[in-house]
């Protein structure tokens, strides 16, 4: 006897079916509704059709009303189904428009109640829904929504559709964006170039509009001044590394792998080698050009190298180069770890060349106070100085 081997198991599928309406509106202006009066009962105005879902639709205004028992007390509105269609399913809401400024508008509306009852169905063209009894003439005539002889009545209709959704087995894999690698060609291959750039005898080619594209600097330097155009132009405010970096970014929407390797030196100052990475001369140079995702993808990787001694020149940083995130952020984490922080060489550095950080440093304390005071977890930073922090102790909040 042998054994039959399973089935092997199919992968399952799945699909799912969306029902909603396609909604549309149609204003209605009736003007000279006085001299509409009298054209008979069941007799009606009709606005030009209009198409929603798929299907032409009209609004029948009756002046006189359509049900002769009414004696033409009541003005009568329907929208009707204007073309070829069956068992066409619709919501529906006509809306009175007072014109008197004050929005008291009148509405019926078919879209609050359809739970209740469910879409209204039309069979067949000239198939209509609405109220014959929409409003009473004589109170009409005296009200808000009559002026100058004009009513205004709004029409919105949602057709209602169905839909199977395709199962996932039949979706396609859209790839990611590879529109910065083609770019970045460009800026590799030189081609095309129409700019070039002297930056310390290192010389860089690029494209104009690529360069004032991305920007406003760059933009009103090539097209708004009024001088000579250039076929080069000498930079002598960045060394030639960051402004590589800076068009690596320009082009390629990305940070140059260099600025992973080039970060700050552990030191007991690290006044001087935070401000000489990479970064952070890139984060000059994001301010100076206007390039403000530049400078939020600089912001967060300084956000990394934040500690008890390099969060005063970081902050500094921050501020300088306009950086609010990254300067927030800083903010928080001194005010958060304020004992050692004072005790560090980079808050000397503050109270030298940034004093008016410190009046923002205080501003954030009260606020993390009040955060201890309405049930924080952070420890009260007075506390830390009242019984003193280390550097190196557990009570200050080291970078993870």
């Amino acid at each position: 006897m042998t054994n039959s081997s399973p089935s092997p198991l199919v992968s399952p599928t799945s699909s799912r079916s969306v029902t909603e309406t396609v909604n549309g509106s149609h204003k209605f202006v009736i003007q000279g509704y006085s001299l509409a009066k009298g054209m008979g009962i069941g007799k009606h105005i009709a606005s030009d059709n209009f198409t929603v879902g798929g299907y032409q639709w009209a609004i029948y205004f009756y002046p006189d009303g359509k049900n002769p028992e009414d004696n033409s007390a009541y003005v009568s509105v329907f929208i009707a189904l204007a073309n070829e269609g069956t068992d066409v399913r619709a919501l529906f809401e006509l809306t009175l428009l007072d014109q008197s400024g004050k929005g008291k508008h009148k509405v019926h509306s078919h879209f609050d109640r359809s739970l209740e009852s469910g879409p209204y169905t039309l069979k067949y063209r000239g198939s209509m829904w609405g109220y014959k009894r929409f409003f009473r003439r004589a109170m009409l005539e005296t009200s808000d929504y009559l002026k100058d002889d004009c009513l205004k009545i709004n029409c919105t209709v949602g057709v209602v559709v169905s839909a199977i959704d395709c199962s996932r087995l039949h979706s396609i894999q859209v790839p990611e964006s590879d529109i910065g690698a083609h770019f970045g060609m460009l800026l590799d291959n030189a081609e095309s170039s129409d700019i070039t750039f002297d930056v310390a005898g290192e010389k860089f080619p690029a494209h104009k509009l690529v360069l004032a594209a991305r920007s406003p600097i760059f933009r009103s330097k090539f097209f708004d001044e009024l001088e000579e155009d250039k076929q080069e132009i000498i930079i002598s405010d960045l060394e030639p590394k960051v402004f590589k970096a800076m068009l690596h970014f320009i082009y390629r929407d990305t940070l140059t792998e260099d600025v992973d390797v080039d970060v700050a030196t552990p030191s007991s100052s690290c006044m001087s080698s935070v401000s000489d990475t990479l970064t952070a001369k890139l984060l000059a140079a994001a301010d100076r050009y206007g390039l403000e995702r530049l400078r939020l993808m600089c912001g967060s990787h300084l956000c990394k190298d934040i500690s008890v001694n390099s969060v005063a020149k970081i902050l500094s940083l921050a501020d300088e180069h306009h950086a609010t995130e990254l300067k927030a952020v800083c903010l928080r984490f001194a005010a958060e770890n304020l004992a050692a922080v004072m005790r560090s060489d980079g808050f000397e550095y503050l109270k030298e060349n940034c004093p008016s950080l410190q009046s923002e440093l205080l501003k954030t304390v009260a606020g993390c106070e009040e955060d201890c005071s309405s049930g924080g977890k952070s420890r009260s930073v007075w506390a830390q100085l009242s019984d003193g922090g280390d550097t190196n102790g557990r009570r200050v909040r080291q970078r993870t």
